[in-house]
């Protein structure tokens, strides 16, 4: 039998972290992930004690946090349950709902800072959102170079993006190159 290893999302045995100037970028493959969606007729579940955030909103209690992804849907993610069936946890919270494993289709990189203004700088170089206006927990769907990313402001030194686990290589190329811009300039 083959013996089988897992890999990151960027294909090493560990997830990466590096630093450049004031920024450290990881990519968090920890982070358990499932999409819930509404039923027709269904109330909104409070999953984990957790109030769903509304439009451009993202929320986080004890561990669990969520962001909204369109009418009647979230994102809900779970700090260190990637391993686990998380999925299934959160349809046992939330019954009458729609719910789908996202964590191995995903990759998410945390980018993390000392204060609020090289996360702003990077903000204005990697998407077309207004940095300024992207407060902690804001939470939106945008283009980054040719792909679609989740892009949420956790706190104002720490920002996600949540893409494709396909496209992870290029994700992590244009936020590494912008920021080695911003370290240059």
């Amino acid at each position: 039998m083959t013996d089988l290893s897992p890999l990151s999302a960027l294909g090493d045995a560990l997830p990466l972290t590096i630093a450049i100037g004031p920024l450290t970028i990881r990519e968090n493959a920890g982070m358990a992930l499932a999409s819930l969606t509404l039923r027709q007729g269904s109330g909104e579940p409070q999953p984990f004690g957790l109030h769903l955030p509304g439009p451009g909103g993202w929320k986080a209690t004890d561990g669990i946090a969520a962001f909204w992804i369109g009418p009647g849907a979230w994102m809900v993610e779970a700090e260190g349950r990637a391993e686990s069936d998380f999925a299934a946890a959160l349809k046992a919270e939330a019954r009458h709902c729609s719910v789908s494993e996202q964590t191995d289709g995903c990759v998410m990189f945390e980018i993390t800072a000392a204060d609020a203004a090289p996360i702003r700088a990077l903000l204005e170089k990697l998407v077309n959102l207004d940095a300024q206006g992207f407060a902690p927990g804001s939470a939106r769907r945008t283009g980054l170079e040719h792909m679609s990313v989740f892009v949420i402001r956790r706190a104002e030194g720490h920002l996600a993006l949540l893409a494709m686990r396909s496209a992870a290589g290029s994700v992590f190329h244009a936020i590494e190159t912008a920021a080695r811009r911003l370290t240059a300039a």
